[in-house]
């Protein structure tokens, strides 16, 4: 099967690639437009290999979709790119509505097209598989799971453009008859991982003994996926997964915001204990919340476990001393990474 990625120099891309190449009949186009967060660095353990083509392009340009889809005429479209960070979307979310909806639409309209050519048995077997966050569902009370029939409520310009995108692609698939999936995950973490989010930029900035910034008092709850876990789970539901259907996928990892600090700076201690900081704890610092802050998120995997016979394979706590381990083992990655113009500062306060 020759898959054509977009967004592979990303974070969760880039695994993902990684995953499909350990298929020895598998081949790879990636596609990325290489935005802040797009690092083919990441993509260093795959440079060598003549089944992986890397292709510079923006999704949101017809014509030139077009063309990478008649010069490398996949088997199945794994939709990735998009921007995916919440507090970027509340500063500035033009960006979001551009690369996730307009961008998808585009995507949509260049497969439609591609695969309405194919012989019949390549139009059988090609699939076009959007994956997609569990943000789209909104927030959670105290009790209660995201469930594959759970309605949309997203609250966010991020949630609300990967809402948007979702009901495009079964769209395409109802009216036009194209082969789509489609996956929602919950919050993904692990190497590779553009310090903007939680886990990475505490990682980081608790080895310089610097404030961990904590939103409100710590309270929301997310369900997290190790990434390599999530590689695994969208490889299963491109090759076995059911045109029209959707997918859930999550890590079974439901922890506060404020556990997920405390658990990180425990690990920090251990592996990298630093007399001059102390315990990382007393760097914690409670800061103003994130507006429109979900309480909490929440997935149940029954159908994906069911159907395709996935489950996440590490544990919140083996995952995050992976990951804890490879960044202190990775430092030039995320030095480099650093060089640009971020600098772990806080964003998404609202301020275009």
């Amino acid at each position: 099967m020759k898959v054509l990625v977009t967004g592979g120099a990303g974070f969760i891309g880039c695994a993902v690639v990684r995953h499909l190449l350990e298929d020895p009949q598998a081949s790879v186009v990636n596609v990325d437009k290489l935005t802040y967060a797009g690092n083919l660095e990441s993509l260093a353990a795959v440079a060598g290999d003549r089944r992986h083509a890397f292709v510079q392009a923006d999704i949101c340009e017809a014509e030139r979709m077009a063309e990478v889809f008649a010069e490398h005429r996949p088997d199945a479209v794994l939709h990735l790119a998009a921007e995916s960070h919440v507090d970027r979307s509340i500063d500035g979310p033009r960006a979001f509505i551009t690369t996730n909806v307009l961008g998808t639409y585009t995507l949509l309209e260049t497969a439609r097209d591609y695969w309405s050519r194919l012989p019949s048995d390549a139009r059988a077997a090609f699939r076009f598989h959007h994956v997609s966050t569990d943000e789209v569902y909104g927030s959670l009370g105290a009790d209660g799971l995201f469930t594959e029939e759970t309605s949309y409520r997203p609250s966010s310009p991020y949630s609300a453009s990967k809402a948007a995108s979702d009901h495009l692609v079964r769209a395409w698939h109802h009216t036009y008859g194209v082969p789509t999936v489609t996956s929602n995950c919950s919050n993904n973490y692990g190497p590779f991982q553009f310090p903007e989010k939680l886990i990475p930029l505490c990682i980081l900035r608790g080895l310089r003994g610097e404030e961990l910034p904590v939103y409100g008092r710590g309270e929301n709850v997310r369900d997290w996926l190790f990434v390599d876990d999530h590689a695994r789970a969208l490889g299963l539901v491109l090759r076995r997964g059911t045109p029209g259907q959707t997918y859930n996928v999550g890590g079974n990892s439901e922890r506060t915001n404020l556990e997920v600090v405390q658990l990180l700076c425990a690990l920090l201690d251990e592996l990298a204990p630093d007399a001059k900081i102390g315990k990382r704890t007393g760097l914690i610092r409670f800061v103003t919340d994130r507006p429109g802050h979900d309480l909490r998120y929440a997935i149940d995997a029954t159908k994906i476990r069911g159907a395709l016979g996935w489950s996440p394979r590490e544990t919140f706590e083996t995952g995050m001393r992976k990951t804890v381990a490879w960044y202190l083992e990775n430092r030039g990655w995320w030095e480099r990474v650093l060089d640009g113009r971020y600098r772990c500062e806080r964003i998404g306060l609202g301020a275009e």
